[in-house]
């Protein structure tokens, strides 16, 4: 057999190969396995608030269901998420074996912090939950009730100091359109922002401050023990907090409704086959027992979008945010 006729099928061969087994990178696959290696998955705030919660209650479950082959949660906190955002955009494009947890609050820290990074530059997996906000006052304080501490903000906005998540987010998205909804000028409201569920906490503990909002289980504990106090939630919850249903904002009479949905990402340049397997996994994850535990634990209210739907609904979402950020007047972008 002549030179050329063997590099002739060697070439073949070759081309066989890439055709048959492409590349952990290549091809639109959706039926190959995933994961085969470990994952990483960003929670972009500190540890303690509702992105490192529910990242570490997926990590659990997928490993308690023996679904991957190991994960890693890691923290990048700052900037109410878009210091993470631009690591996940400009540090790992194509990895298929990075995921980002994110959601309503990173859309609203886009916006007040002016960030040259959108979400839309990721690629959408799967939203998973959303949750009800919570306001909490410190066990000792004067505001008795939700109508009591609602009538001191409605009369002077910049008497009441908010601890919450970072800024632009759901705790503070809620705080305006309080303000708002009670006639009073959501410009003057005091929200102290926070970069982790931790630091929020201690600041309402301590009582720096004289009202707390967040993710309903971020403050179930503190009130079960006795050092804060529920006032209300922003929407319903089916689950008892310290042997009662938490009333709701509209249920003392102050129409308002607000919900918080997170989901996860991947990075941008994420072929649509191995967006395809991605999703395939995490809807692998959100069917097991053990999510739907760790839903019940939580006070979760399951919330599953991927797909065209999931970016109809991202684009959707961005538009209000950005709407109720102009209103408020702190948006940067």
């Amino acid at each position: 057999m002549g030179t050329r006729a063997i590099i002739g099928g060697v070439l073949a061969v070759a081309a066989l190969i890439a055709i048959v087994a492409p590349g952990e990178s290549g091809g639109d696959d959706a039926s190959k396995p995933y994961p085969t290696r470990q994952l990483e998955i960003m929670a972009p705030a500190a540890p303690g608030g509702g992105w490192d919660t529910t990242a570490r209650a997926f990590q659990q479950t997928s490993r308690e269901a023996k679904l991957d082959q190991g994960s890693e949660v890691y923290n990048v906190e700052g900037a109410g998420g878009t210091l993470g955002l631009a690591q996940l955009v400009s540090k790992d494009e194509g990895d298929p074996y990075q995921l980002m947890m994110t959601g309503l609050v990173m859309l609203g820290a886009i916006e007040t912090n002016g960030s040259d990074v959108a979400l839309d530059r990721t690629t959408p997996i799967a939203t998973l939950i959303t949750e009800a906000e919570a306001i909490v006052v410190p066990a000792k304080s004067r505001y008795r009730s939700f109508k009591a501490l609602a009538a001191a903000f409605k009369r002077d906005p910049g008497s009441i100091r908010w601890a919450g998540g970072s800024a632009g987010g759901a705790d503070q998205l809620l705080v305006g359109e309080l303000a708002r909804v009670l006639g009073a000028d959501p410009k003057r409201a005091k929200y102290v922002a926070h970069s982790g569920g931790g630091e929020a906490n201690a600041a309402i503990l301590s009582e720096s401050v004289d009202a707390g909002v967040s993710g309903l289980s971020e403050f179930t504990d503190q009130v079960e023990a006795g050092k804060m106090r529920l006032l209300a939630v922003s929407s319903p919850v089916d689950t008892a907090v310290d042997g009662r249903k938490p009333p709701t904002i509209k249920d003392q009479g102050i129409d308002l409704e607000l919900t918080n949905w997170r989901m996860l990402v991947a990075p941008p340049g994420i072929s649509p086959g191995e967006r395809r397997r991605i999703t395939g996994y995490v809807q692998r994850v959100l069917e097991t027992p053990g999510w739907r535990e760790n839903l019940e634990r939580h006070d979760w209210t399951p919330f599953v979008k991927t797909g065209a739907a999931l970016d109809a609904f991202l684009a959707g979402e961005q538009q209000r945010v950005q709407a109720v950020v102009a209103e408020l007047g702190i948006g940067k972008r």
